[in-house]
């Protein structure tokens, strides 16, 4: 089974949030066929739960994130990782650097879905985890290539020290470039008609 790693500095803030969004995005498109999701931290601060304002606000998003523990980035986790997914470019690179091998499947979560989104859409009958190592391949190729993206734009903000409103503010901007990502990776769910079941055609 596929597995995805979402890493942040400390573990508490960004990539528990992600974290619990993703792995439900993915489950309620994929069911038993979803992506194994965990995250860590390059600093993470081991045992650690989630920030309380992490987990209020990952509640109102529905995701539950209070039984969290974190624990820092080891290469072990890297290497059995098929995507890593950065909240930060620092992160991204000093994955790069620790486990050169993983270079290619090591992204900002922005930057992938940018270069997803750049690419020809999944052509299924319904969503699937099948393709996505190759989706991989296909995103690092394009970013090999010279794919300008949003460069400048890469990272999720540490809302670390600030109000609660600042991590609502994240966790929105976490649930949308998460929702694309699973359209990007794995297809679009299909349309239910809004009609459906009223037996009007």
């Amino acid at each position: 089974m596929a597995s995805i790693l979402v890493i942040c500095t400390g573990n508490v803030c960004r990539s528990p949030i992600a974290e619990g969004y993703l792995r439900g995005a993915l489950e309620a498109r994929l069911g038993g066929e979803a992506p194994l999701v965990a995250s860590a931290g390059t600093a993470g601060w081991e045992g650690s739960g989630a920030m309380p304002e992490s987990v209020a606000a990952a509640e109102e998003l529905g995701v539950d994130i209070s039984g969290h523990a974190a624990r820092r980035l080891r290469p072990e986790h890297v290497r059995a990782a098929d995507l890593v997914l950065a909240m930060a470019a620092e992160h991204r690179d000093e994955v790069a650097h620790a486990v050169p091998e993983a270079a290619g499947r090591a992204f900002t979560l922005k930057e992938l879905v940018r270069l997803i989104e750049s690419l020809p859409p999944v052509q299924a009958a319904r969503p699937s985890a099948e393709g996505l190592p190759a989706r991989i391949r296909a995103a690092d190729d394009l970013r090999r290539s010279g794919f300008a993206g949003g460069r400048y734009d890469e990272d999720v903000v540490d809302p670390l020290g600030m109000p609660v409103d600042s991590y609502r503010g994240i966790a929105w901007e976490l649930k949308e470039w998460s929702d694309r990502l699973v359209d990007g990776l794995v297809g679009r769910a299909a349309s239910i008609p809004s009609n459906a079941g009223t037996g009007e055609v």
